[in-house]
């Protein structure tokens, strides 16, 4: 993969850049502010952007704006939001904009570098990659609670690992049943929300941008 980091903090910043690059990735940029992101996405646009959330001037939201206009603007790369702080603010427009492609994990939950990595892949191939906690938190700050009481817990589940980008072959997995099981409960979730199916839009990401609509 081809890979801009975007990161104020130099240590973070530097390091996450060395072991992906003793992993075969190219890093094409590493840098701490946003002026600097937008300068080396348009000299060489990579694969996929990582980018904080709190960074210069104010250390506010000034990387999850960054992702948002990334996604505008650069509509082939994908972005990863990496921070230790949940902002869901800008996360509902981030997803609106086109939901493939789109990451967010927090700092403090990755426990392995290989997940890290696992993400990367699936977002910069189009996929998506979302923490649970972030999940959790953008469910609870929805105005369509409705939507989320007509569900089973397993169906809640189930929706929670399709926002991270799993599969059902690794929901299955994760969750110890059959793959025939997971079918059926993505089918009810689709059926609950209204979603029919269609040549255009991503299904199983709808099912999640919907808890986010105002």
């Amino acid at each position: 993969m081809r890979i801009v980091i975007a990161e104020d903090s130099a240590i973070l910043r530097e390091g996450l850049a060395q072991l992906l690059t003793v992993r075969g990735h190219e890093v094409l940029a590493t840098v701490e502010e946003v002026p600097a992101l937008f300068e080396a996405v348009a000299a060489r646009p990579p694969d996929v952007a990582i980018v904080d959330i709190r960074m210069p001037p104010s250390h506010t939201d000034e990387g999850l704006r960054a992702a948002v206009r990334l996604r505008r603007e650069w509509p082939g790369t994908g972005v990863l939001i990496f921070s230790q702080y949940v902002e869901t603010a800008f996360v509902a427009e981030l997803l609106a904009g086109g939901s493939d492609g789109v990451g967010y994990l927090l700092k403090e939950r990755v426990a392995k570098l290989d997940d890290f990595v696992d993400a990367l892949h699936r977002v910069a191939a189009g996929g998506t990659a979302l923490d649970p906690d972030v999940v959790t938190q953008l469910f609870g700050r929805t105005r369509h609670r409705d939507l989320l009481a007509e569900l089973t817990p397993r169906e809640r589940e189930v929706l929670a690992l399709m926002a991270q980008g799993r599969t059902n072959t690794a929901i299955a997995a994760a969750i110890r049943v059959t793959e025939r099981a997971v079918e059926k409960h993505v089918t009810n979730i689709f059926n609950k929300f209204d979603l029919p199916p269609s040549d255009t839009d991503h299904r199983r990401v709808l099912a999640v941008i919907r808890y986010l609509q105002n």
